[in-house]
């Protein structure tokens, strides 16, 4: 059975089918929806259903890496706009559910669509948008018109940072689409947030220390951090049980402290603070705060609001690819730190999962633009 079989849900066929506008059988179009959204919209039009499973359904993660290997293996597999946002659509997918829908009621999917955040793939090897614009077809050509969907709030939000960064060059250009809405985003658990805040203390204090030449803390670190030391991730333990790291790595965890002001900002802390984007966190006014927090946790961590959290997100990707861009170009964007956007960035992909593999782990979080 070939890949277009497999995500059909059919039996073997001969040949993939040719390409057409609405490709329909007796039981009408045979639709697959691909939701990003947390929570599924009920179905409230005619349709058979088939299928349906979500992330709870260990099947469902494979097949999407098939799908994805289907997208970009379409044509002569370039990576074009159109293919890699498609492909970030597919790796925040929730929910697969398959049915068939009349032909002449296939306009009637196009807001339960929309709600769902959903694209659909068809029989004759295309996967459209809400409105069934072709975003790829089988033969890898896409239809400039086509649009992905995203969810209003997310758009609301990218309009806000675009007017935000209005004054700063060079401006994030307007293809660069909204980063998530609230109804598909799912937080890191705010006692795992905590924990990841107590283990960046002793990262950041350590090569604090490393730096400055003073006496090894670390014995003091397991004393008055024991949660801290037990979270360390595989990179952050081999740091903090080296015995001379190189300055590189010194530098790097030094750091941290960003990354760290962050996930204290997150976590409602007064001493994390995200007001300005070139101003060096508190090193000491951190530490401190994450010390008491290590003698007395709290027993229920409570993480902002998630709209407040998605404007963190949405400004600091945009923040990073303008310095990116300006890094390039040989110049420094005024009021944006290179280092301090990149802990930032960090720290809130790994917060919020955005554009990272499900379950991807603080030492291989990317910060793609």
């Amino acid at each position: 059975m070939g890949l277009l079989d497999k995500l059909l849900g059919r039996g073997a066929a001969e040949s993939e089918p040719a390409a057409q506008p609405l490709p329909a059988d007796d039981e009408g179009v045979l639709v697959n929806a691909y939701a990003t959204v947390r929570d599924l919209p009920p179905l409230g039009f005619a349709h058979v259903l088939h299928n349906r499973r979500d992330l709870s359904d260990p099947e469902l993660a494979p097949h999407l890496d098939g799908f994805t290997g289907y997208v970009m293996g379409r044509g002569d597999g370039q990576m074009t706009a159109a293919r890699y946002h498609l492909w970030r659509h597919i790796q925040r997918v929730r929910h697969q559910i398959s049915f068939s829908v009349a032909a002449d009621a296939f306009g009637e999917i196009a807001q339960w669509a929309r709600d769902a955040n959903a694209v659909f793939f068809l029989p004759d090897g295309s996967v459209r948008a809400p409105d069934g614009a072709v975003l790829i077809d089988g033969a890898g050509a896409s239809d400039p018109a086509a649009a992905l969907p995203y969810q209003p709030d997310a758009v609301a939000r990218r309009e806000h940072t675009l007017a935000a960064l209005a004054g700063i060059e060079p401006r994030p250009p307007a293809s660069m689409p909204p980063a998530l809405g609230e109804a598909e985003v799912v937080l890191r658990p705010a006692a795992a947030v905590l924990r990841r805040a107590l283990a960046l203390t002793c990262v950041a204090v350590h090569a604090e220390n490393l730096g400055a030449g003073d006496d090894d803390i670390r014995p003091r670190l397991r004393e008055a951090n024991p949660v801290g030391m037990a979270s360390l991730t595989p990179e952050e333990a081999a740091f903090l049980e080296a015995d001379a790291p190189d300055a590189q790595t010194v530098s790097k965890m030094g750091w941290r402290y960003e990354a760290l002001n962050t996930l204290l900002w997150a976590l409602g802390n007064p001493a994390g603070k995200l007001d300005s984007s070139d101003q060096i966190a508190d090193a000491g006014t951190l530490a401190r705060a994450v010390l008491e927090l290590a003698e007395a946790p709290a027993a229920d961590p409570q993480l902002r609001p998630v709209p407040e959290i998605l404007d963190a997100l949405d400004r600091t990707w945009r923040q990073h690819w303008i310095v990116r861009q300006a890094h390039q170009q040989g110049t420094q964007p005024e009021g944006l730190s290179p280092d301090i956007i990149m802990e930032r960035h960090v720290a809130l992909n790994w917060l919020t999962g955005f554009q990272q593999a499900r379950g991807t782990e603080w030492d291989d979080i990317d910060t793609p633009s």
